[in-house]
């Protein structure tokens, strides 16, 4: 019998759709399902299937996995999954593509206007039975760079350029993308923060992008710029963005990812009237288990099959 785990910090009624799916259409499987990757003990040495996502991960998972021979992250991210000391690299890793496009690119527009109109304060002032006017800020007619350049951006780029936007791609491999008024070499980036009034950050974490946004990009960006940062906490120096947010470098801050989630309750970004600090919510909207289930059905089919190297997604 094939072993598979789903563990998932998720709703109940949202979790418990992946495990109930799996024994609908694999009733010769055992699926097991936590909410938490410190409850995994029970069942992880004898699963033979993962299925998560990265930042729900810890290493303790992968140390005590001994049989794990498949990770099917649920996100298109695999970092907190791959970069785990304990992974190891003849566990096949597959994940979840072209689904986050929309909801991802709705989420930085979203940030670009809360930020722009203050909304934070406004809810802060309905809290309080506050009447008060302020003038807003308008996207039409600024520039906007965006710094990483995947589907997520392709999707993002025209509903900035619908706003009146000047829009400029970051990428390391520039090229023509409907929507861009140009791209620009990851090597430029600072003089391209230098010219942006918003910068959205869509950069994966990895080696060559960890802490790729430090004192010195801060310093480069345009003063009292807005930034958004829907990628990984681990692209940013949060101490440097901090520092950056308080002096007025940087304008304001709506941020989804963190370097710890959930993020401490004494974190700064708590306290911070110029940060929209939101729970990991950008890619996560209601339709998502619907997108990523027929994914997931079908790699189960081909692994058990044993056909692995035509599972979809594999990331090398």
């Amino acid at each position: 019998m094939t072993n598979v785990l789903v563990t998932l910090t998720l709703p109940p009624p949202i979790r418990e759709r992946y495990a109930a799916r799996l024994r609908e259409m694999f009733p010769t499987t055992r699926v097991d399902l936590v909410d938490r990757h410190d409850k995994v003990d029970p069942f992880i040495a004898d699963a033979d299937v993962l299925v998560t996502f990265g930042p729900m991960m810890a290493d303790h998972v992968f140390a005590k996995a001994r049989n794990l021979k498949w990770v099917q992250a649920l996100g298109s991210g695999v970092d907190g999954i791959s970069d785990q000391p304990s992974f190891r690299e003849e566990i096949i890793l597959t994940n979840i593509r072209g689904i986050h496009g929309a909801p991802v690119a709705e989420a930085a527009i979203a940030s670009m206007l809360a930020l722009a109109r203050d909304l934070p304060r406004s809810v802060r002032n309905q809290d309080q039975a506050v009447w008060e006017r302020w003038p807003s800020r308008v996207l039409a007619g600024k520039t906007v760079a965006i710094v990483g350049v995947g589907l997520i951006a392709e999707a993002l780029a025209p509903l900035c350029k619908a706003f009146g936007m000047t829009v400029v791609g970051v990428t390391g491999a520039p090229r023509a993308a409907a929507g861009f008024d140009r791209m620009a070499p990851t090597a430029a980036l600072r003089e391209t923060l230098a010219v942006a009034d918003h910068v959205v950050l869509l950069a994966p974490h990895t080696p060559a992008t960890h802490r790729m946004f430090d004192a010195a990009a801060f310093a480069s960006m345009k003063r009292g710029a807005f930034f958004v940062n829907l990628a990984r906490g681990g692209v940013v120096d949060e101490a440097a963005l901090i520092d950056a947010l308080r002096n007025g470098q940087v304008g304001a801050a709506a941020l989804d990812v963190f370097d710890s989630e959930p993020l401490p309750a004494d974190h700064a970004f708590f306290g911070m009237r110029n940060v929209l600090a939101t729970a990991h919510l950008g890619g996560f909207f209601v339709e998502y288990p619907d997108l990523a289930i027929p994914t997931l059905e079908e790699n189960m089919r081909r692994f058990l099959a044993g056909d692995y190297s035509n599972m979809i997604n594999r990331v090398q």
